[in-house]
């Protein structure tokens, strides 16, 4: 009775599984086939999933109509600029909490769990007029900076537990070779930890790559406006969706994302199993 049981609570796992993945999936696919639909079948009362006469013209005018090259290449600094910094500031920060628990490292915790907790309009005015003080207003190291601080509570979270899997005796075994903190941060600590920093960058450049709020109310200038604020110029002045270009642009400003999550999935795996078979 145990064979068929256990056969069964495997089907019905991965039948679950295949239904998570199609409800991810969906809206994915959904965008896809309607970025390559001519507009008559965009108004068609019965959609379908493959479009019958596939077009290029949503694309065209998509960027036609906004300077998307633009608003990706604002985009792309801000994310590979904030994802390169809170690693770089992590990195230390989180083996300081790992390895040394006492009162700091506890209230580093904690402000690590609560910050995660502020909504953005809670935040925001006071931010503005931080930035307004420093310049930073309509600037991208002023948007930069706001990525930064608020990815870098969850990288420390998220380094610090890749930190605590590091056995400390290779600590102490460069201890005994006479390396110091610095050093055997660098050179015996950092190498083990590349699949969490890998992981950890891919998390800060994600999210600022999708981010909209922060953007919106920092960057007044078009020519210095990130990519998710230049699709919302494709809804007309009554809330009215240029549907066809705006879901082209909506692919296009995906795609980033989903490759080089599929590039890098791939060496973090390889990187945890080769820790793996070293431990």
């Amino acid at each position: 009775m145990s064979l068929p049981t256990g056969r069964a609570a495997r089907t019905g796992q991965y039948l679950a599984l295949l239904a998570y993945l199609v409800f991810l999936a969906f809206p994915f696919l959904w965008l896809l086939s309607t970025a390559f639909k001519p507009a008559r079948e965009l108004g068609s009362l019965h959609p379908t999933w493959i479009p019958e006469q596939p077009t290029l013209d949503n694309f065209r005018q998509a960027f036609e109509e906004q300077p998307l090259l633009q608003a990706a290449a604002n985009s792309l600094a801000a994310a590979v600029s904030a994802a390169l910094i809170a690693v770089v500031i992590a990195t230390p920060m989180a083996y300081v909490m790992a390895r040394h628990r006492g009162r700091l490292a506890t209230a580093a915790t904690g402000w690590v769990v609560v910050s995660q907790a502020f909504p953005f309009v809670l935040v925001i005015i006071p931010l503005f007029l931080v930035l307004k003080n420093l310049h930073l207003i309509n600037t991208l190291w002023g948007l930069i900076l706001v990525y930064v601080v608020w990815s870098l509570p969850f990288a420390l979270w998220m380094l610090a537990g890749y930190v605590r899997a590091v056995p400390a005796e290779l600590e102490e075994a460069a201890a005994v070779d006479g390396a110091g903190r610095v050093r055997t941060l660098v050179s015996v600590v950092a190498p083990l930890l590349a699949p969490g920093i890998v992981a950890t960058a891919l998390f800060a450049f994600i999210t600022a790559w999708n981010e909209f709020f922060f953007a919106l109310v920092l960057l007044k200038t078009p020519e210095k406006q990130t990519l998710p604020v230049v699709l919302t110029h494709f809804l007309g002045a009554e809330g009215v969706a240029d549907l066809g270009p705006l879901a082209a642009a909506a692919f296009l400003a995906t795609l980033p994302s989903l490759v080089l999550f599929a590039f890098i999935q791939r060496r973090i795996t390889g990187g945890m199993t080769a820790g793996a078979v070293r431990g």
